[in-house]
């Protein structure tokens, strides 16, 4: 692994994988901004801190991504794949998700103008499947036989599908209580599936020794992060193309280990260095339940860098107690202007619900993370009502049922009589 102190600019590409990862020459710290070989690196050997893809883009337009296919693929050429589909392996294509304009929920909280990016949509209805397919991208350019990963859930589902389109094996490993929903729908794909008796962070050190001890097992988030954690840039490219070219005043991103928000607000910033948006400010804020909320109580505290805790909430998809990217959250919120706030298992539930009445999108309890959040930033005076809004919502409530089981149902249930029925309906 050899290392550079040169800018990018000036950085000329080296060792066995230069040339291979489409636009993306280096690998960069992003503590000191060094820069070293593209391989399959993730810790930056002298600082010990994440390292982040660099690129060295060519030309690209707005025709030129327009004109490409209806999914993540569109924007190969600003991510650390190979650029034909011909040179990559088989996969879900996911992506190009809707986002859809707002009325109800804008009206119900007086928000002029409100959109909800819903990835829903991608084919294991979670964002999870975009930094998967990039990560799957790196794996087969970097020879290993097996994918596999740490997963509160979202990435197993991904992980294992993914693979089983690619025809590779998968390993996948979970916490043991996790929802049934989501480990039965890993399990499907025919995964080898193995849940661990701990929280997150104890299936993440695991795989983190396994990822050393084994060269065959590619982990999309230990030893392929990097690669893996450009697929989120694609969200915020989405985001900027589907408003017509342009960013938007603010946004609301769940935080988990908070690769998501950091990665949404690199895509702004090279979409506004390649010429494709107009620079303009906008706000970031960064969304956490109190069950699980480093990053919001070091916001709330001042601090640069947060301190771990054990997650204790409904929302297990963002149930990670020691974030990777919180320092540089907390960097991109108070750059811009923004904020991470934190809501309750009860206020989640409420924000599902919301979303759901006003909107028809039924969110996983991420999602009612974001939209609670977004009601709480705004009754607090952070974010402007008048500022058009974007919110994420990066799952399906159909995979976390066991958080409102108890809140919905039936109105009544009645014998099949029309008097009894009018009766009923008046009452309700």
């Amino acid at each position: 692994m050899t290392a550079s102190t040169s800018t990018t600019r000036d950085y000329v590409p080296s060792g066995p994988f230069a040339g291979r990862f489409g636009p993306a020459i280096a690998l960069k710290s992003r503590e000191t901004g060094r820069l070293t070989e593209l391989g399959p690196f993730s810790i930056d050997p002298e600082t010990f801190g994440p390292l982040e893809v660099a690129y060295d883009f060519g030309p690209v337009t707005r025709k030129d991504i327009e004109a490409g296919p209806a999914s993540l693929w569109r924007y190969a050429p600003l991510l650390p794949v190979p650029r034909t589909a011909e040179e990559r392996p088989a996969d879900l294509s996911p992506g190009w998700t809707r986002l859809l304009k707002s009325e109800n929920l804008a009206r119900r909280l007086n928000l002029k103008n409100l959109w909800i990016k819903d990835d829903r949509d991608n084919p294991t209805h979670s964002f999870k499947d975009r930094v998967v397919a990039t990560a799957l991208a790196a794996a087969k350019t970097l020879g290993y036989t097996t994918l596999s990963c740490a997963s509160t859930g979202n990435l197993a589902n991904a992980v294992a599908a993914a693979s089983a389109r690619a025809g590779i094996d998968s390993v996948v490993f979970i916490p043991e209580n996790l929802e049934q929903g989501k480990i039965l729908t890993s399990a499907a794909y025919g995964t080898k599936l193995i849940a661990i008796k701990g929280n997150y962070d104890d299936v993440n050190r695991l795989c983190s020794e396994i990822a050393d001890d084994r060269d065959d097992y590619g982990f999309v988030n230990v030893n392929l992060r990097a690669y893996y954690a450009e697929g989120s840039k694609t969200l915020g490219y989405e985001i900027a193309e589907q408003l017509g070219w342009r960013l938007p005043d603010q946004v609301v991103i769940p935080v988990a280990s908070g690769s998501l928000l950091t990665k949404v607000d690199k895509a702004f910033q090279e979409l506004i260095a390649l010429g494709l948006v107009e620079a303009k400010p906008y706000r970031i804020f960064g969304a956490q339940a109190t069950g699980c909320s480093p990053v919001a109580e070091a916001f709330d505290a001042g601090w640069d860098v947060a301190k771990p805790v054990r997650p204790d909430t409904i929302a297990k998809s963002l149930a990670i107690g020691n974030p990777a990217d919180a320092p540089f959250v907390l960097d991109i919120v108070r750059r811009t202007g923004g904020a991470v706030a934190a809501v309750s298992d009860a206020e989640i539930v409420a924000g599902i619900r919301l979303l759901a009445e006003t909107e028809g999108v039924f969110a996983e309890t991420a999602g009612g993370v974001t939209v609670a959040n977004l009601v709480k930033l705004l009754d607090d005076g952070r974010l402007d009502p008048d500022a058009e809004t974007v919110v994420i919502n990066t799952g399906d409530g159909l995979k976390t049922l066991d958080a409102i089981a108890d809140h919905v149902g039936p109105a009544a249930t009645i014998d099949p009589d029309l008097r009894i029925f009018r009766q009923t309906i008046a009452a309700l």
